[in-house]
């Protein structure tokens, strides 16, 4: 089984990656974030999902064993493909869909093209109790901080959820109160405008 790959960025496609390894190139789809940073000529290391079907073999790939596993749990949960689990890691870091879920709320898979209200319910009640092998504490899991709330606020004021993610990082992760959390996010994303 294919687990980790390493190689040179040959080109982009629309929503994958070419990379050359021993002269040999490989497609491998990669979550949107990575996508983004990565251009032709980057060595780029990732940990590898090989999904089988009776018609086609497709490489997926991550750049932490984190989301790997994260993407993992989400195909075990009847109803999400590799497709719809690659877009759930698009909309937000591994982090803050696992608040989501610890949280019961599934607003934020909803956001998901191809997952609707019964799927999303589906991943937060299958996914709940398999927290625990991400060994999350509480410190690292605060999960007042990043919640839906904030994405859909700032949604609402235009703003796309690759544009929230970035600016959510630069924001204190101490910081629990959803007003604050979105006043802070704001004045990072109007810094980036300017």
């Amino acid at each position: 089984m294919l687990s980790f790959l390493a190689g040179i960025v040959k080109f982009k496609n629309s929503k994958s990656l070419v990379l050359e390894n021993q002269g040999v190139g490989f497609e491998v789809f990669v979550p949107l974030p990575l996508w983004e940073i990565t251009s032709p000529g980057d060595r780029c290391e990732l940990f590898c999902h090989l999904h089988v079907r009776e018609d086609l073999l497709e490489l997926y790939g991550f750049i932490s064993l984190e989301e790997k596993n994260f993407f993992e749990l989400l195909l075990s949960v009847s109803g999400v493909g590799p497709k719809s689990a690659l877009q759930v890691l698009n909309i937000a870091k591994v982090v803050e869909l696992q608040k989501a879920i610890l949280r019961g709320d599934p607003t934020l898979l909803r956001q998901v093209s191809g997952i609707g209200q019964k799927i999303a319910e589906r991943i937060v009640v299958e996914l709940k109790n398999k927290m625990d092998s991400f060994n999350l504490s509480s410190e690292t899991v605060n999960l007042a901080s990043g919640s839906t709330g904030v994405f859909e606020a700032l949604q609402s004021l235009g703003y796309s959820l690759i544009e929230i993610r970035a600016a959510l990082t630069k924001v204190s992760p101490e910081l629990s109160d959803e007003n604050e959390i979105i006043k802070q996010t704001l004045k990072q994303l109007g810094r980036k405008s300017k």
